[in-house]
């Protein structure tokens, strides 16, 4: 893996995870900080889950 394989990649997980992150804050009603870091700690998992899921499927 080269470095600008390494950027984009990091690129595509923050794009997912600020994607899930506002669509979290969206469907909470009270925005509470426990609540945030919850949010934010879930959608990173699932940041990770979407960019493994698009490399398994994508072809080389």
């Amino acid at each position: 893996m080269d470095w600008r394989t390494t950027l984009l990649t990091a690129a595509e997980i923050l794009a997912w995870w600020a994607a899930l992150t506002v669509l979290w804050l969206v469907l909470v009603s009270a925005v509470d900080t426990l609540e945030f870091v919850v949010g934010a700690a879930a959608a990173a998992v699932a940041a990770l889950a979407a960019t493994a899921a698009r490399r398994v499927v994508t072809p080389r």
